[in-house]
C-alpha cells in the first residue's frame, strides 16, 4: 500500500474513532450514573435498616446489584480510555507516515 493510501486509511479511522468517542463517553457516563444512584439507594437501605454506619461501604459494595452497576461502569471507562489511547496512536502513526513521505518527496527534488 503506497504512504498517500496508508494516510488516508489512518485518517478514516481516526475520524471514525472521534465519532464512536462520543458514544463511548455517553455509555460511561450513564454506567457512572446508574452505579452511583444504585449504591446511594444500598446505603441508605442499609442505614434505615440500623447498620453500623463504619462498615456500610463495605457491606453495600458486596452487594451483588452494586457489584454489577460498578463491573458496568469499570467496563465502560476502560472502553472510553482505551478509544481514547487508539485515537492518540492513530494520531502518531499518521504523523509517522507524513514524516516518511515528507522525506521520500524530498529526496525527489
Amino acid at each position: 500500500m503506497e504512504l498517500y493510501e496508508q494516510i488516508q486509511q489512518k485518517l478514516k479511522e481516526l475520524e471514525y474513532s472521534v465519532k464512536q468517542l462520543r458514544h463511548t463517553g455517553t455509555a460511561y457516563a450513564q454506567a457512572e450514573r446508574d452505579y452511583k444512584v444504585l449504591l446511594r439507594q444500598e446505603v441508605l437501605k442499609l442505614r434505615d435498616a440500623g447498620t453500623a454506619v463504619g462498615v456500610i461501604d463495605k457491606i453495600a459494595y458486596g452487594i451483588p446489584a452494586v457489584a454489577e452497576a460498578r463491573f458496568k461502569r469499570d467496563v465502560a471507562e476502560a472502553v472510553h480510555t482505551a478509544n481514547l489511547e487508539h485515537i492518540n496512536a492513530t494520531k502518531l502513526y499518521i504523523r509517522i507516515l507524513e514524516g516518511q513521505l515528507d522525506r521520500e518527496w524530498g529526496q525527489a527534488k
